[in-house]
C-alpha cells in the first residue's frame, strides 16, 4: 500500500493526517515525519512513501533537493515552485516532482470568495484538473468583475508570502508587497520583474489595505497598525467587498465583519490540501466536504 506523510518540525499539531483521512476515509496511511533534521526526514521519504507535503522548516531545503534532482534528469519541478523557491509537496514517481500547493490553495480560496459556487461547479466538471479551470476563469474574468485592474496587498514574504505574491499577480492584481524587513521584499520583487511587484513599506500599512480589493496577511502575529484601522478602511474603495484572506488560522489578527469579505486561513489549509492531495495520490480527487467538516 502506497504510504504518505509530512515532514516538518514541529508538527504534533499539523491539521494534514485529519485531512488526509478524512479525504480517503481512511484508505491510506499518513505519518507525521517529525524531527529537525532535514536529511534523515528526506531519507525516510525516499525509502518509505509515495509522496509527502512538506512544511516548515523545510520547504526551500526539499525545493533545493528536487531542483538537482531535476537538473540532472530525475524528476521535474512546477513552474509556480519554481518561481516561489519553495515546495511544500514532493511525489516519487519516475523520479522526484514538486510542486506548490500553497499557490493553488490560494487561488481557490480567492475565487471561492470572489465567485461563489465556481470551485465546485469546476471539481464536478473537471476532477483533479479543476484547480486549472477555476485560475483560467478568474484570470480572464478579473478586470470585468472590478471593473478595472484590480489591487492585491501582501503582507509578509515568508514561504507563504511568497506563494501569495505569485498567486496574487497570476490572477490579474496589481500586486504590493509589505515586509517587516523591506529589503527581503525588494529581494523577492526584483527576482520576478514579470510581475511588476510594487514594493511599500509596512509604515504604508493603513493607507494600502484601504485601496487594496485583495488583502493577503501571512505574518504570524498582529503588527500595530491594525488597530488603526477604521470601518472605511475595511470597506474600501471599491463597490465590491474587499477580500482578506488570513494564513494564521489559529490565533489570527482579523476577525469576520459585516462590511468585508474574511475568509479564514483554514480555507488555504483545505484547499492547498484538496489540490495537493490529488496530486500525491496520481490523481485521486480526495472527499473535499469530509475534509472540511473534519476541521471545523
Amino acid at each position: 500500500m502506497d504510504k504518505f506523510g509530512l515532514i516538518g518540525d514541529p508538527i504534533a499539531t499539523s491539521l494534514s493526517p485529519r485531512l488526509f483521512t478524512a479525504g480517503y476515509q481512511g484508505k491510506y496511511i499518513y505519518d507525521l515525519i517529525e524531527g529537525s533534521d532535514f536529511e534523515a526526514s528526506w531519507k525516510r521519504f525516499l525509502d518509505q512513501y509515495k509522496a509527502i507535503n512538506v512544511t516548515a522548516p523545510f520547504k526551500e531545503f526539499a525545493f533545493a533537493q528536487a531542483v538537482t534532482l531535476a537538473k540532472n534528469g530525475y524528476g521535474t519541478v512546477s513552474g509556480p515552485a519554481l518561481k516561489i523557491g519553495a515546495t511544500n509537496l514532493v511525489v516519487k514517481d519516475n523520479g522526484i516532482h514538486a510542486y506548490n500547493s500553497d499557490f493553488t490553495g490560494i487561488i481557490l480560496s480567492v475565487a471561492d470568495a470572489m465567485f461563489p459556487g465556481l470551485v465546485d461547479q469546476c471539481y464536478q466538471m473537471f476532477g483533479d484538473k479543476a484547480y486549472i479551470k477555476v485560475h483560467q476563469y478568474v484570470r480572464q474574468n478579473i478586470e470585468e468583475h472590478y471593473g478595472q485592474k484590480p489591487q492585491a496587498l501582501v503582507v509578509g514574504t515568508g514561504g507563504a508570502g511568497k506563494a501569495a505574491a505569485v498567486a496574487a499577480a497570476e490572477m490579474g492584481f496589481s500586486t504590493i508587497l509589505m515586509n517587516r524587513t523591506e529589503g527581503k521584499a525588494q529581494q523577492f520583487a526584483l527576482s520576478l520583474p514579470e510581475y511588476g511587484f510594487i514594493v511599500d513599506p509596512i509604515s504604508d500599512f493603513k493607507g494600502a489595505f484601504k485601496e487594496c480589493d485583495l488583502v493577503i496577511y501571512t505574518l504570524p502575529m498582529e503588527i500595530d497598525a491594525i488597530k488603526e484601522l477604521e470601518d472605511e478602511d475595511y470597506r474600501g474603495s471599491g463597490s465590491l467587498s474587499k477580500i482578506l484572506l488570513e494564513a494564521n488560522y489559529k490565533t489570527p489578527a482579523f476577525s469576520p465583519r459585516p462590511d468585508y469579505c474574511y475568509v479564514s486561513g483554514r480555507s488555504w489549509v483545505l484547499n492547498q490540501a484538496v489540490t495537493g492531495y490529488s496530486l500525491m495520490t496520481g490523481g485521486e480527487v480526495p472527499d473535499a466536504a469530509a475534509m472540511a467538516e473534519a476541521i471545523k
